[in-house]
């Protein structure tokens, strides 16, 4: 099988040592490590237990000898969505926000040919949001990954506008990742806020921000969705019927058919199934759909690639789904990781 170069624009990392952020701020709910045990920690918050994560969620050593083995030359690095903070008081966001997008860009300015770097700002205050996405242009990162709402506002809201429209302007790639799901009181069994809510949450961030307009008005904002676009693909026939027979209530902001935005944003490749993969290369394009494997979680794609590799593309789509869309993406030449 011939080798491709590959890029996965979808992985988390944190910090190996969080501050106690609650006890700086003077509230609770944020994430501290507990490292009970070595190479192994659990993500708390407060005392209760989030998530057990290994040395791969936090060395850089540890990620680049299983990107050698697993092949993959460079990661996109973002931070664990839970870690977004929205809910925060502003300035505590931002001072958060800070620490872990300053960890990001040190990680690659030690080693710029293995990782790219997105960061995370107070999306609940749009001027600090700001402030901090101009912040990280300067320290190196490309673009910031954001959650599918703000505290329940959707991304196509005008308040929000402000900050898709810097983003535009600098030149910073979006990365949109479901977070805080919705319906959760009806989800506490068979893990289904990660089953179901994610994809739901993901469709709901594209719709609003087809309906709203924002794909219209900013047509230059580079915006990337996970896990192959939530439910979106699938329904994609029945919003745009809706959007059709009920323009009253589809079409009050954007009158554009939902289906002309297709190709004008990117998603992820991360669907675990052929059949969908097919689906959203042939609604998508290749160049619009980037592989992504949620490393180091195990809802992820466990061999990187692998899928994109099985499928009877000719070597010219694999190498754009392996790493070409994710350059377009993230506005990169190749010759940066020579």
């Amino acid at each position: 099988m011939a080798e491709f170069f590959s890029i996965d624009i979808h992985t988390h990392i944190l910090p190996e040592n969080i501050p106690d952020f609650g006890s700086k701020y003077g509230y609770r709910g944020f994430i501290h490590l507990d490292h009970h045990r070595p190479g192994c920690a659990r993500m708390m918050m407060d005392d209760k237990f989030f998530r057990e994560v290994q040395a791969n969620c936090w060395d850089p050593a540890v990620r680049i000898g299983e990107c050698d083995q697993q092949r993959v030359d460079v990661q996109v690095l973002s931070t664990v969505p839970v870690m977004f903070s929205y809910w925060a008081k502003p300035h505590d966001t931002l001072d958060l926000s800070m620490f872990l997008n300053d960890h990001i860009a040190g990680i690659v300015h030690r080693w710029p040919k293995r990782f790219v770097g997105l960061g995370t700002i107070p999306m609940q205050d749009p001027e600090l949001a700001i402030q901090e996405l101009e912040r990280c242009k300067r320290i190196g990162l490309v673009g910031i990954q954001i959650g599918t709402h703000i505290n329940g506002l959707n991304l196509g809201e005008p308040r929000l506008f402000q900050v898709f429209e810097a983003c535009q302007e600098l030149g910073m790639a979006v990365f949109v990742h479901p977070w805080d799901m919705m319906g959760a009181d009806r989800m506490d069994k068979y893990w289904m806020p990660w089953l179901v809510g994610m994809p739901v949450e993901t469709t709901t961030a594209i719709v609003s921000m087809i309906f709203s307009g924002l794909f219209e008005k900013l047509p230059k904002l580079r915006v990337a969705f996970a896990h192959g676009g939530g439910s979106f693909p699938a329904t994609l026939g029945r919003i745009e019927h809706g959007f059709l027979v009920r323009p009253d209530l589809c079409a009050v902001d954007n009158n554009v058919n939902p289906r002309e935005y297709l190709g004008k944003f990117w998603i992820d490749a991360l669907v675990h199934d052929p059949t969908v993969l097919k689906l959203v290369v042939d609604q998508m394009g290749a160049d619009k759909v980037a592989m992504g494997t949620d490393y180091p979680f195990p809802l992820g794609e466990l061999e990187p690639g692998q899928l994109i590799k099985s499928m009877p593309y000719d070597a010219a789509t694999k190498e754009m789904l392996l790493s070409g869309a994710a350059l377009k993406w993230l506005d990169l030449g190749r010759e940066r990781f020579q």
